[in-house]
């Protein structure tokens, strides 16, 4: 196995030239195997997302609030899996473990950018549910084309800016001559347990973000949620109380694939001595790879308009 690229100097460099990304701690010799599955799941991701991006794109009677917010959904875990897959099957297959040192920062903002897009654009997703079922005459006049493009430039800009500064402050500070990442990536808080320096600003201003952002987004969601299910429970019983619950599970499911993983590792990192921490990695690698998987699947299964533009381009007819 290739040996860790140290620090020249005897205990800390103000700037290394490369870090060392471990993989999974603990399952070394099994790595290669592991590969596999990761592929075909990063590969079901692009795919997957591509093809949604695609069909939204060339049918215009998709132009519509819920199918725009798939689409930059779609796009965001296009990016977001394709941020870290690459080089973690790289490390995987051919041992290519070193990343260099402004690589790995830019791995670490793509990553926390485009995991705040996802969050912001999960909440606006649930926005459009609770304006498409419980003020379903005005949905069209309240969520326009221009309100939902605001709405995603307002998350994306969000994200940029938020977690701009992570970068900035770990650059203006000096590494100790220890460049071994635990992990399959370079992460925030994994990247701050190698500086030599008082990091407690860089982590209060971490879980700042975290708080002010994931914290923000769960809020609006529950709050939409709860006035959908009170407009639900108003319905009589019927085909329309199934078929709205039907259309609100899917999100919900998808609100729960990346919530639950993302805060188990933002908790692990910093409270979870006691977690393994092959348990910790693996969840931590899945997080940033399943949910961009599941989505286009559970969408494509749920959305009958999806659904069935993509039977007509692959037989040329609707089923």
């Amino acid at each position: 196995m290739q040996q860790p690229v140290m620090s020249a100097s005897g205990n800390s460099s103000f700037h290394p030239d490369s870090f060392f990304l471990v993989g999974i701690p603990g399952l070394e010799n099994s790595q290669f195997w592991i590969g596999f599955p990761f592929c075909a799941m990063y590969i079901v991701a692009v795919v997957g997302n591509i093809i949604v991006i695609h069909i939204i794109r060339i049918d215009h009677t998709l132009h519509e609030p819920v199918y725009l917010f798939l689409a930059m959904l779609a796009f965001t875990d296009l990016v977001l899996s394709s941020s870290t897959q690459p080089k973690m099957l790289a490390i995987f297959w051919f041992h290519s473990h070193e990343i260099e040192y402004h690589a790995c920062l830019i791995q670490v903002f793509f990553i926390h950018a485009f995991s705040s897009v996802e969050s912001g654009v999960l909440m606006a997703m649930a926005l459009d549910r609770y304006v498409a079922i419980c003020f379903p005459l005005r949905h069209s006049s309240i969520l326009t084309p221009s309100v939902v493009g605001k709405l995603g430039a307002a998350v994306m800009i969000r994200g940029l800016l938020w977690v701009s500064p992570f970068c900035f402050m770990i650059s203006r500070m000096p590494f100790c001559a220890n460049q071994i990442i635990p992990q399959s990536y370079c992460e925030h808080m994994a990247v701050l347990k190698l500086l030599c320096a008082d990091s407690r600003v860089n982590r209060a201003y971490g879980l700042f973000v975290a708080f002010s952002v994931v914290g923000f987004d769960i809020i609006v969601i529950s709050i939409s949620y709860v006035m959908i299910l009170r407009t639900v429970l108003g319905l009589p019983p019927g085909e329309a109380r199934l078929k709205t619950f039907g259309t609100c599970a899917s999100h919900i499911g998808v609100i729960l694939a990346f919530y639950i993983p993302a805060m188990f590792t933002f908790l692990t990192h910093r409270f979870g001595r006691n977690v393994p921490r092959v348990v910790h990695i693996m969840l931590a690698n899945l997080y940033l790879l399943v949910p961009p998987m599941l989505n286009p699947i559970i969408y494509g299964i749920k959305t009958k308009q999806i659904r069935d533009r993509f039977f007509q381009g692959c037989c040329g007819k609707c089923p």
